[in-house]
């Protein structure tokens, strides 16, 4: 009998989903509009790219991966050893050959680095499990290795070898978050209940990050099961507002609190609704992407205080700085959803974030995370910036130009 009620539940719950996923507020394609800004000089950003990723190459460790668990304050989030450090130097690795895969060019020592790294990767993927019963921080190791291995492929193309065995790691990372998904669809990394499949809450940005991986890993030919798809975009869905915010996790859904409201919203919101959009999502429309970009871009203060608190969600909105360059990440891969004559404000708001933050030692950081987070914040902040370049964007402004000239 209790078996059939969840059942009824997860159906109902699957159905208000739905229902609240059709729901649309004026608020979803109004808001504050930044300021205008200057575009970069191209140089200016080249230059700031060279420098991260001269530090990322700087602080690779002898094995190959990036970060350590080197404690730099008084207290540290929970991490079970060994098996939590496994997880975040995994994920951090993984986001770091990403980083220098796209911006790293053909800069004198990036090839050795990612050879390093990729080695690191195919001898420490097998061991990522579930650190205790409570904590699965290696949800992110298995979507940051799956992008990386998913960049590895174009590297060496010919090597058929090479790309037999990412395909093979690829496939083994998607099926441990099919082992590690949430009872009711969606991925998190705490489980209170500590079960064997985890059967507490979904984190609506966990999930998205999970989904971003996936869509990659079906661009180069591996199947992701329609499953695992479908719940997750359900679980976004339960978590999403009318007004395309969303809330923190499932488990704060019903309740009126800083953390459920949009400025608590404008970095995660970027990851949502990028998932949701390359999973055929057509109600985050155009105009949707717009307006929260523009959100993030006018109320980035709320993100920046935020910046290199030593406690999560201390900040208003119970913000945490762990949210300011994956946001502005999701909020580069939100860019390239729009028209590319478009394109060009939202970049130059982008660059300007992040040219003005970087560190003296070319890093960019926004909370203290053991040692993990100079370095992942840097690949974030890598990524984005190179997505800021005018130039394409420009070109193919010009081309259409020229059609519509011809046309006339």
């Amino acid at each position: 009998m209790r078996m059939i009620v969840c059942i009824l539940l997860l159906s109902v719950s699957a159905g208000l989903a739905a229902e609240e996923g059709k729901k649309t507020s004026p608020l979803a394609e109004q808001g504050p509009r930044p300021r205008p800004v200057p575009t970069p000089a191209a140089g200016e950003i080249d230059k700031s790219l060279k420098r991260g990723v001269e530090f990322l190459l700087k602080r690779q460790n002898k094995d190959g991966s990036w970060g350590s668990a080197s404690i730099n304050r008084p207290s540290e989030v929970t991490a079970p050893v060994p098996g939590a450090h496994y997880a975040f130097r995994a994920a951090t690795t993984g986001l770091a050959i990403s980083g220098l895969i796209e911006a790293g060019g053909d800069r004198a020592g990036v090839g050795q680095a990612l050879d390093r790294a990729e080695d690191y990767l195919f001898k420490n993927l097998h061991r990522i499990r579930r650190q205790d019963a409570e904590t699965y921080y290696n949800t992110w190791s298995h979507a940051y290795a799956i992008q990386a291995l998913v960049r590895m492929l174009s590297r060496k193309p010919d090597d058929a070898e090479r790309a037999k065995k990412i395909h093979a790691l690829i496939r083994s990372q998607i099926e441990m978050l099919d082992r590690y998904e949430v009872v009711d669809g969606g991925w998190a990394y705490y489980d209170d209940y500590g079960t064997k499949k985890p059967s507490g809450s979904s984190m609506c940005f966990v999930t998205a990050t999970v989904l971003v991986a996936f869509q990659e890993a079906q661009g180069v030919g591996e199947t992701i099961p329609p499953r695992l798809i479908e719940r997750a975009k359900a679980s976004i869905l339960r978590h999403r507002r009318p007004d395309f915010s969303y809330c923190y996790g499932e488990y704060l859904k019903y309740r009126t609190m800083p953390i459920n409201q949009p400025g608590s919203s404008i970095g995660r919101s970027q990851a949502c609704n990028y998932a949701m959009r390359i999973w055929g999502d057509a109600s985050v429309s155009d105009a949707i992407v717009k307006n929260w970009l523009n959100r993030l871009f006018a109320r980035n203060g709320w993100l920046s205080i935020a910046r290199k608190y030593p406690i999560p969600h201390e900040s208003f909105f119970s913000n945490s700085g762990y949210f300011f360059y994956y946001g502005h990440y999701y909020a580069a891969l939100c860019i390239e959803l729009i028209p590319p004559a478009d394109r060009g404000p939202f970049q130059d708001q982008l660059a300007h974030v992040l040219l003005k933050l970087q560190e003296k030692d070319g890093s960019w950081w926004d909370y203290p995370l053991y040692n993990y987070h100079q370095e992942y914040g840097t690949a974030f902040a890598l990524m984005a910036l190179e997505r800021c370049r005018r130039a394409k964007n420009d070109e193919i402004r010009m081309t259409n130009d020229e059609r519509m000239t011809k046309s006339e």
